[in-house]
């Protein structure tokens, strides 16, 4: 089990290795959604996504023969770039296993932090290569399998509360699940009565089926253009800290997703990932249920998209429409 404890340890370790990032509120979403929105721009974040928190909270735990053998991860976006900048920071050696089909935004920016990096086949042999030099030596960084990871994740929600102790409901995307366990783990704990909504989209949501199952799915491919929602499947670290903590999970549309990418876009000037605006398309779905007076927040986790990607959504989603 995750604990308030262990993500408070994590905030300390933090506090001058990862940004501390602004809660804003909307205007314009704020009446778009008829309820006081606010933003936590994460994608603001180092490497511009949560990840550094989780990898760097689970580096600094390693012990010094740890640090000797290296670190691998497996990641087809943002979790290679969190863990290779931590792990240069820290003088760790990295290598991360990334799908072939990695946007090439993705391999440069790790590359850059100073990684070494394996390109496999697809998903499926990323993560069988992780696990093969894991079993040589490497400590594996799980993305979202990992208390310790879960817990650098959760300092956000602590942040949130500090800035917003009114909060009433959050929207938070899920990949793989370890950002939701930690910041759903940090905000119930303290305020029980959160209501934390979770966001999936069509083709990356391995949560949703999972819940519906009872049991973990593994998805045959992934079809969404949320790339870094794309785990095949969650686990059943996340799967019960889901079960237990948050209230449902929203699944929608990639088409959903873009409109909401552009909607942020053109509106607060903030470029996010499909994965980030799925959260405002979620809200969307549910503006019937938001309160006037009750303040919601919308995580904004990530914003690493390149120009290419932006240019096919409009085409996909938004000129055609």
């Amino acid at each position: 089990m995750l604990t308030l404890e262990m993500i408070c340890q994590a905030q300390h370790r933090l506090r001058e290795l990862v940004h501390r990032t602004p809660l804003v509120r909307s205007k314009t979403l704020s009446d778009h959604l008829g309820a006081p929105v606010y933003l936590k721009l994460e994608f603001l974040q180092k490497t511009g996504s949560f990840k550094p928190r989780g990898a760097f909270n689970k580096m600094l735990g390693l012990s010094a023969e740890e640090r000797r053998r290296g670190v691998v991860a497996v990641s087809g976006g943002n979790h290679a770039q969190g863990v290779a900048y931590a792990a240069r920071q820290l003088g760790i050696s990295a290598v991360i296993a990334m799908p072939a089909f990695t946007p090439r935004n993705y391999l440069d920016a790790t590359r850059q932090y100073g990684a070494e990096i394996v390109l496999m086949p697809d998903s499926r042999s990323a993560f069988a290569e992780a696990y093969r030099l894991h079993d040589q030596g490497r400590v594996l960084v799980h993305p979202f399998d990992d208390p310790l990871v879960a817990a650098g994740q959760g300092t956000i929600g602590l942040e949130i509360l500090e800035d917003l102790p009114s909060v009433q409901r959050i929207y938070v995307s899920i990949g793989g699940g370890g950002l939701i366990t930690g910041v759903a783990t940090a905000l119930r704990t303290i305020q029980p009565d959160i209501q934390v909504i979770g966001v999936e989209t069509d083709g990356a949501d391995a949560m949703a089926q999972a819940l519906a199952a009872n049991r973990l799915v593994e998805l045959p491919a992934i079809t969404s253009i949320a790339r870094t929602l794309g785990a095949p499947k969650v686990s059943e670290f996340t799967l019960h800290h889901v079960q237990r903590l948050v209230r449902e999970v929203k699944v929608v549309s990639d088409a959903a997703a873009a409109k909401a990418l552009f909607l942020v876009l053109e509106r607060t000037k903030y470029l996010v990932e499909p994965s980030a605006a799925c959260c405002l398309a979620a809200a969307e779905l549910q503006r019937d249920q938001l309160n006037a007076k009750d303040p919601i927040v919308l995580l904004l986790c990530g914003g690493n998209v390149s120009g290419e990607d932006l240019a096919s959504y409009w085409q996909r989603f938004v000129a055609s429409a």
